[in-house]
């Protein structure tokens, strides 16, 4: 199934094409029908999932098709971080860059004047961390009164992180006729008791997290964050294939990571939001035809790559969640063909690292190159059992200790 079955505006097909994206993951599959049919949605699905499109595009289609004069705010979207903020913001960028919509994130510990001139210009659709939205509605900077559409992403986190005084005080300011969407990892006793009163005979839906294909092999090379860049280049020269790609959590670091390569003589490009549509295909057919043979990419600019060639997935940056591991190295050991999905990880990734592992049913394999000037500690000792080697194993020893 492909994304015709949804009839989406032409201008939102053409920055789904534009971004990559094939064919609707399981969540969209799911979500969609549900969203464009006006009903309010619980969903339960990791990060990683394409759970941001999920409801991105049907938010676009309900802009559009339901047009109105002026940018008035009808979409609130609820989320607990900044970076989930404009994660969620560069999605809706992305996949309406040909539409007249207009969006602005709005989150703490960043000043207030440019949030403040972007929301008394008009905008259809804010994306905000619940207490900086108050600041701005106090200020008369933003007014709720008009939202059709809540979505609050990532529910589980925001009660977590304290949200809900400042949620329920959002809620009172919204129109009681509205579609609310709640996403969430787990809907918990707790959650339904909190938010039943705000929806409305909700759907559904949940998406498990799928174990990747037994054809890759894993692989953690614990290392203190600024000796990345030198452990990086110490993998990659020991690597004998090579159609290698690169996972950084920022745009700022796939650029950072591919200067690097480039200066160490690497033949490599960054893939990310930032770049023209133009750039970005002409990346992708170089690293497609072999002629670039490593891509350094965002997990967003990454959504619907599908390149079966691709023998290595390495993470520069841990991914947030085990779902988004699971999604990027998705990307080799395609076809029956063997992949490496090799991680650099430091003390602060442990908690990710442990979900992984869970999901796969077995502890990762971690790894030291010799001779390589660590400058902190490896974990302790925890037993971990000889896992085969499958990259240059005379270059490399088995760490058997766990983060």
């Amino acid at each position: 199934m492909n994304f015709e079955k949804f009839k989406l505006d032409p201008r939102i097909v053409q920055g789904l094409e534009e971004a990559g994206y094939t064919k609707p993951t399981p969540i969209q599959s799911a979500a969609l029908p549900v969203i464009l049919g006006g009903s309010d949605l619980i969903g339960t699905a990791q990060t990683g999932t394409g759970k941001t499109a999920a409801f991105v595009l049907p938010l676009l289609q309900h802009l559009l098709h339901k047009e109105k004069r002026g940018h008035t705010t009808r979409v609130l979207v609820l989320t607990p971080t900044r970076e989930l903020a404009e994660q969620i913001h560069e999605v809706i960028t992305m996949l309406g860059k040909h539409t007249h919509l207009r969006s602005a994130t709005v989150y703490g510990g960043v000043g207030i004047p440019a949030q403040a001139k972007a929301l008394q210009q008009g905008v259809e659709m804010i994306v905000a961390c619940p207490g900086r939205l108050l600041d701005h509605v106090e200020r008369g900077n933003a007014k709720l009164g008009q939202v059709e559409v809540l979505v609050l992403d990532e529910a589980d986190r925001m009660l977590d992180m304290g949200f809900w005084p400042s949620i329920r005080q959002i809620m009172k300011l919204l129109p009681k006729h509205r579609q609310t969407l709640l996403f969430s990892a787990t809907f918990t006793p707790a959650l339904e008791r909190l938010f039943g009163d705000y929806l409305h005979e909700p759907q559904r839906i949940s998406v498990n997290v799928e174990a990747p294909a037994n054809t890759v092999a894993h692989a953690l090379y614990p290392v203190s964050q600024n000796l990345k860049p030198t452990l990086l280049l110490r993998v990659l020269g020991e690597m004998t294939t090579r159609s290698v790609l690169i996972f950084t959590r920022t745009k700022v670091r796939a650029d950072q990571v591919a200067h690097i390569l480039k200066k160490a003589a690497h033949k490599a490009d960054a893939l990310h939001a930032n770049k023209t549509q133009k750039e970005r295909q002409e990346t992708l057919d170089q690293f497609r035809s072999g002629e670039l043979p490593i891509l350094v990419a965002t997990d967003i600019a990454a959504r619907g790559l599908d390149i079966e060639s691709i023998s290595h997935v390495i993470n520069y940056d841990m991914p947030d969640s085990a779902t988004s591991y699971i999604h990027r190295i998705g990307r080799t050991g395609r076809a029956s063909r063997s992949g490496d999905a090799i991680t650099l990880t430091t003390w602060a990734d442990q908690d990710v690292v442990r979900d992984i592992e869970k999901i796969l049913g077995t502890p990762i394999e971690r790894k030291v190159l010799p001779d390589f000037p660590y400058d902190e500690p490896l974990p302790k000792d925890t037993s971990i059992p000889e896992v085969p080697k499958t990259m240059s194993s005379r270059h490399t020893s088995t760490v058997r200790r766990r983060l």
